[in-house]
């Protein structure tokens, strides 16, 4: 038995050693079929000896059993955010601002890598815990799904304690095949690799983690000893070396710099490098390097005064514009969509974009067969920003709106009080249909976990359902005989959709696809009127007494009930056992008056949860950053939503802020 222990041990070394040169070192020596065949041969082995076991083994790291909720991880030292800056301007401020206090500064120029931020907590070189960044105080401990990351060491080289920091993010080429693979099995796709990790990493699951393969870059050494003989490094240079030295995966292309034209020629050289890297990066951060010298500047309230976070501008890229489509939503909106040659864009292969209506065809003179500039709206809707004539060649041609709906061959009419519009006149047309149910299955709506795009177009085809009522009737036995389902997957379905029942009120009314009600409009209208049945009864004038309800939205509300197909299917929901009636409490009125925006990552609640307990106390939520916003909660990896308040002056708030607003107004704990 003692040559199998020693045959163990001698793989999980080598299979060690060569995750370190593939994931680590970018210098693999093997190929991947020889790994995965001296993994495999590890499995089989310590499934045939289990008295053999040991925590550090390769195998490891696919995680153990799922979670019921992350426990909160107080860090020892704060996990700060950093200012941002937005021009070359802003960062010669900062420079000069730096430049008054000290003088000679040298700085560190480094990658902003596009992902989310994790401490990792090492005794005697051992890895004991990982933990999200949270609201820099207090984060989550997901030590299990970083346990997945095979570039993160379980072991140092030498027994040291220590607390790193790192970016975990998710490589472009696993993203597109993560999409690709969600694609194929109809369910919605990510919007980019931030995100994916961000979820990932958050799955309570850490095998699903495992599927991910996320990866993570260190960039800075929070606490702790970097040598056993007690050496302090005196710069953050010498840090990463070190604990590259140790077995980190610690970051590439940085350059250490004393003037600002260094800085900008750095940042400059990243911005070319950008589409080349295997990661994203959304910016450069730029930080004094000397250790003393930082501490000598201090801290400010939230953010460092010794570094800065210079951001891209919204990435652009020239293409053609080989086609427009036409799409038919759920309301009969016929919307023209560009067909590019494919591009990459903000962390995605962008091959479609949206084009709105004709009237912003003809106002930035797009033609088919031109050379357009798309960007991405928010880094995640791809928007097609301008034509170039000057490149404009022969056999280009204008655009025009089909006179028929593409999906069943109706006249379409042109709405000139709803955006300039060109509407379906048939209420049931194909596309509508399918767009429809797609809408009342979403997560916002009645969250059906499973029906996607795909699925609902085969549930129709296959005349198993015609409105969404119908959902409410599926047998598993014959959703099972769908092409690709399977008995288990049809159970599933079929689970989720009787699990949706109980979705509540508000959910229902905003699922039902009523033209203007949005999740903030059902949400009033289920507090409002209280059942289903009353809300059908309602009249302009009702409608309107609500705040911030306008007439045409009023109008939208008494023209969707007086339809004899949406009365039957409101009738047909409720006999399907649907809740009609709102469960929901009254609301406090300790928000009354105040909007709240919520963006990022949470530290202990999704937004959802966050966003019912604003609701509870009487608020709004809004997914819109405006001059009338009240305050913006904010967590981690928060985006464009946070940048916008930050220019308007909108208070941001965290987690912990809007729990104790809620305890100080009602005096009770949260």
């Amino acid at each position: 038995m003692g040559n199998i222990e020693e045959k163990l041990r001698a793989l999980r070394a080598k299979l060690l050693y060569h995750a370190k040169r593939y994931y680590v070192d970018d210098d693999p020596e093997i190929s991947d079929y020889e790994y995965d065949m001296m993994y495999a041969e590890l499995l089989k082995l310590e499934a045939e000896h289990p008295e053999y076991f040991d925590p550090e083994s390769p195998s490891q790291r696919v995680g153990g059993k799922p979670l019921d909720k992350f426990e909160k991880v107080t860090h020892a030292v704060q996990m700060n955010s950093l200012s941002d800056v937005f021009s070359f301007d802003e960062l010669t401020d900062f420079y000069t601002r730096v430049t008054q206090s000290v003088s000679g500064a040298v700085y560190s120029v480094e990658p902003k890598i596009d992902g989310l931020s994790v401490s990792l907590r090492y005794e005697d070189g051992v890895f004991v815990q990982g933990a999200t960044r949270g609201d820099g105080f207090v984060g989550e401990d997901v030590t299990q799904n970083l346990r997945t990351i095979f570039s993160i060491p379980m072991k140092l080289t030498e027994p040291l304690n220590l607390t790193v920091r790192g970016e975990v993010y998710m490589s472009r080429s696993v993203f597109e095949r993560l999409n690709l693979a969600r694609e194929a099995a109809g369910q919605a796709l990510l919007a980019n690799p931030r995100n994916a990790a961000a979820g990932s990493l958050r799955q309570l699951d850490p095998k699903i983690a495992a599927e991910r393969k996320l990866d993570i870059f260190v960039f800075n050494f929070q606490e702790g000893s970097l040598y056993l003989d007690g050496h302090a490094p005196k710069t953050h240079a010498e840090t990463l070396s070190r604990l590259s030295e140790l077995g980190f995966h610690v970051l590439e292309n940085t350059t250490c710099t004393d003037s600002i034209d260094g800085i900008i020629s750095h940042i400059q050289r990243l911005g070319e490098l950008r589409d080349s890297l295997a990661y994203d990066i959304d910016g450069v951060v730029i930080k004094i390097n000397d250790l003393a010298t930082r501490r000598e500047l201090g801290e400010g309230t939230n953010t460092p005064k010794w570094a800065v976070a210079y951001k891209f501008p919204p990435e652009q890229k020239q293409t053609k514009l080989e086609d427009i489509v036409v799409a038919v939503g759920r309301t009969g909106v016929l919307t023209p969509t560009a067909v590019l040659s494919p591009v990459r864009l903000a962390g995605t292969t962008v091959s479609r974009a949206t084009l709105h209506n004709l009237e912003l065809i003809r106002e930035r003179d797009i033609r088919i067969g031109d050379i357009v500039t798309v960007q991405k709206a928010g880094d995640i809707i791809p928007e097609v920003v301008k034509s170039h004539p000057e490149l404009r060649g022969e056999g280009t041609r204008e655009f025009f709106m089909p006179e028929r709906c593409p999906s069943c061959g109706e006249p379409v009419f042109y709405d000139a009080d709803e955006g300039a519009a060109t509407r379906c006149t048939n209420s049931r047309c194909p596309a509508q249909l399918s767009r429809g149910i797609e809408h009342f299955a979403s997560k916002d709506a009645m969250n059906i976990d499973g029906l996607g795009p795909q699925l609902v177009e085969a549930l129709l085809k296959n005349e198993l359902i015609f409105d969404a009522a119908d959902l409410y009737w599926l047998k598993a036995e014959d959703v099972a005989k769908i092409d690709r389902m399977g008995d288990k997957s049809a159970k599933n379905l079929v689970d989720a959709i009787e699990n949706s029942k109980n979705a509540g009120l508000e959910r229902l009314i905003y699922a039902l696809g009523i033209r203007n009600v949005g999740e903030v409009a059902a949400t009033a209208l289920a507090a409002r009127f209280g059942s289903l049945d009353a809300l059908q009864k309602a009249t302009v004038e009702e409608l309107c007494a609500i705040e911030d309800f306008g007439e045409i939205t009023a109008q939208c509300v008494v023209n969707f009930f007086s339809h004899p197909q949406n009365v039957e299917l409101c009738l047909r929901l409720t006999m399907a056992g649907l809740l009609t009636v709102s469960t929901a409490k009254p609301a406090d009125d300790l928000f009354t008056g105040l909007t709240f925006v919520l963006t990022g990552t949470l530290p202990t609640m999704t937004r959802d949860e966050a966003g019912d307990m604003i609701k509870a106390a009487g608020g709004k939520v809004s997914g819109s950053v405006s001059a009338k916003t009240s305050f913006v909660v904010a967590g981690e990896a928060a985006g464009s939503k946070l940048t916008k308040a930050q220019q308007l002056g909108v208070p941001v708030i965290d987690e912990d802020t809007l729990k104790a607003m809620i305890a100080a107004r009602s005096r009770t704990p949260v």
